[in-house]
């Protein structure tokens, strides 16, 4: 007996089977359909597919054998790919020296073997997909042509494999990267907020005891002193709701009812009864995510009060349905948003730069946040503004 030689790649050949992950895995479907009709195909009682591993010929898929491995230095399939052939035919191992004395010959009546060697994109030989006999015989060339053609076909099936791996590994570390980041956020907003309430608290304290000793210009500093920690603290409350805007998906859909799920709108949004809201909706009761849809209405509305500056602010809700989504409309009188800006106001850290009623600027993180949220919800969400005139939002979310 002769045993096959390693080919002189062999370590980056070695490497190119290991990425793929096959290696001692569970039998499959998908590779077992393939050896199932590569036997019917060619009229043999044995089919494999096959990996040469450093010592061993590992089978993914075995029909007509029990076994899943068998050593590397008895196998046909160390010689296939040492072979230039696209197909590696032995029509009677009895009589070829390679395989005198071979157990798989002797004690397995290996007698026929025809093997397609599995060539990946970067050319390293892998395994083979092939077939046995227990007699010497022939293929045809239909069944060579087959042979060849499934080869291939497997080598897809890995390569299908190796790619999923590569986005399984991308999302994990996605994930963990996430989860550091909203870990930093909630780490240092919880250390930043006590100090800067400290800040408000001591510049308010001393505006108060001090108006009559303190001439304009002091005072005006302390006001731009106050204002600015107030934007801070609103921009540390931002960034944590954005990261921990995935966290609130995970709660289950309720039955919402329309009528109640306005009126706390209302209550929360427009305390002080200045709003005009008119709703449209022939819908009684929506089945949702609560928590997630009041953050995402929550701020809408808020956003349509705050950058308005007509005395009379009017706020138009519509609510529809479709088969599959619900679809919400928030319409407003207010300033309008620059034309400019349209494309780009849900992108993170987005400031259209316009001073709200107090005369504040906002975050840039407000409408990032809900763009995820009801992209987490499966849906999507759009603007139409014209300055002077007022804006329209519309999104939706899945029903399913």
């Amino acid at each position: 007996m002769i045993a096959p030689e390693y080919p002189n790649n062999e370590k980056y050949r070695q490497t190119a089977v290991e990425k793929y992950g096959l290696l001692d895995t569970l039998p499959e479907e998908s590779y077992d359909n393939i050896t199932s009709i590569m036997s019917y195909i060619c009229d043999a009682p044995i089919s494999l597919i096959t990996l040469l591993d450093k010592d061993r010929n590992f089978l993914k898929s075995h029909y007509g054998i029990p076994f899943s491995e068998s050593p590397r230095n008895i196998s046909f399939c160390g010689h296939a790919i040492n072979s230039d052939d696209p197909i590696t035919i032995i029509k009677d191992s009895r009589v070829d020296e390679r395989f005198e004395g071979n157990p798989l010959v002797t004690e397995h009546q290996a007698i026929f073997y025809a093997g397609a060697p599995l060539i990946d994109s970067d050319g390293f030989k892998l395994g083979t997909l092939c077939v046995y006999d227990v007699k010497p015989r022939e293929l045809t060339r239909e069944q060579k042509n087959a042979l060849i053609a499934m080869s291939k076909q497997v080598v897809s099936l890995f390569e299908q494999r190796y790619q999923n791996l590569k986005l399984t590994q991308l999302s994990d570390k996605l994930e963990k990267r996430n989860e550091d980041l909203k870990k930093f956020a909630s780490v240092v907003s919880h250390d930043l907020k006590s100090p800067l309430a400290n800040i408000i608290s001591l510049t308010e304290l001393l505006e108060d005891d001090n108006k009559d000793n303190l001439n304009k210009e002091s005072l005006q500093y302390l006001e731009y002193l106050r204002t600015s920690s107030y934007s801070l603290r609103d921009y540390i409350d931002g960034i944590l709701k954005f990261y921990k805007s995935d966290d609130i998906i995970k709660n289950s859909k309720e039955t919402i009812v329309i009528g109640h799920l306005l009126d706390e709108l209302k209550k929360i949004t427009d305390s002080e009864h200045k709003v005009e809201f008119n709703v449209s909706s022939s819908l009684k009761e929506i089945f949702a995510n609560r928590t997630a849809l009041m953050q995402i209405l929550i701020n809408l509305i808020t956003n349509a009060i705050k950058y308005n500056s007509k005395s009379e602010i009017i706020i138009d809700i519509n609510i529809t349905e479709e088969e599959n989504f619900y679809n919400f409309e928030i319409k407003d009188n207010g300033d309008g948003i620059p034309k400019d800006f349209l494309g780009k106001i849900f992108d993170l850290f987005t400031v259209v730069g316009v001073e709200d009623r107090d005369g504040n600027v906002g975050t840039g993180i407000g409408l990032a946040t809900v763009k995820k949220i009801v992209r987490n919800l499966d849906g999507d969400i759009s603007v139409a503004s014209t300055e002077g005139t007022g804006s329209t939002f519309i999104f939706t979310i899945s029903k399913t």
